[in-house]
């Protein structure tokens, strides 16, 4: 009984490699590059690329249970469809799927339309998944800390609608507790969606207003523009990437990214303690700055 756990070298795989290993499962690591790869003892790494369709071949035998976490990459949808179908033909019948929340409100955000594509084809098969759908992630923030610190903005297009954001360590703990309950499953579990957000929903504001007790100096939000959110961004990621989180920034201006009632609860009841909050991660981050 194996579970494979892809985007192993990225910061929810390598925790949620660490959970399993910490609760005594068998633990497989696909990777690009095995000698770049820094596992707990005992994960076994095998080297694969979601384009590489004999190396999930490889990749997959003898798994019980899949991890399926695809980056942001122009082919992404490509990618995932590729997984599934190998994994299908691998007799893979337990699967978590690390979707994103409201994939079918965000119809014109490229990367949300290519995961509510895999979803359907998770359904559409029959395949047996749990498919978590995270808000946006806390950590997301540290690529903005310069301009928070430095120029005393908070530029991310929130809005007033707001958004439930997580943090990724409460993400990989979540995924970790899944991928346990269907590998130790005496049947098959029927497909799920299970919304992933933290305990509050921030606006634009809120969210400056704690940097500003953080950082004890004012901090304004100043993320309304989204033109110049793009610009910023074409900085340091392809245009492709760059436009297509001005779509997702947009759509938090249109409809935020709000949780369901009991998603908060639901989730503190499975950790057995409350969600990280936004305020503990800005804390956290201003006094390792």
């Amino acid at each position: 009984m194996t579970i494979l756990v892809t985007g192993a070298t990225g910061n929810i795989g390598s925790q949620v490699i660490q959970h399993l290993v910490d609760r005594g499962a068998d633990v497989r690591a696909l990777v690009r590059d095995p000698s770049k790869a820094n596992f707990p003892d005992g994960v076994s790494v095998v080297k694969g690329d979601f384009l590489d369709v004999d190396s999930l071949r490889t990749a997959f035998d003898g798994v019980s249970t899949l991890f399926l976490l695809n980056a942001v990459v122009s082919d992404e949808f490509t990618q995932a469809l590729i997984a599934l179908n190998v994994a299908r033909a691998a007799g893979i019948e337990r699967i978590v799927y690390l979707s994103v929340i409201h994939p079918d409100i965000y119809v014109n955000v490229p990367h949300f339309a290519g995961k509510f594509g895999v979803e359907r084809m998770i359904e559409q098969m029959g395949m047996n998944a749990a498919i978590l759908r995270p808000a946006y992630f806390m950590q997301n923030d540290l690529m903005i800390k310069d301009a928070i610190t430095g120029y005393g903005v908070y530029p991310m297009p929130v809005g007033d609608r707001g958004l439930a954001m997580i943090d990724v360590r409460d993400i990989a703990e979540i995924a970790a507790f899944e991928l346990l309950r269907r590998e130790q499953a005496a049947q098959r579990l029927p497909i799920t969606r299970i919304n992933l957000v933290g305990p509050d929903t921030l606006t634009g504001t809120d969210i400056a207003a704690i940097w500003s007790e953080a950082l004890a100096r004012q901090i304004n939000y100043g993320g309304g523009d989204t033109s110049a959110f793009e610009q910023n961004l074409k900085q340091f990621m392809p245009p492709w990437m760059a436009y297509d989180m001005r779509m997702m920034g947009e759509r938090f201006l249109t409809d935020g990214m709000l949780p369901e009632n009991g998603d908060a609860e639901r989730l503190t009841t499975l950790l057995g303690r409350p969600l990280r909050s936004y305020r503990a991660f800005a804390s956290e981050t201003s006094a390792a700055a």
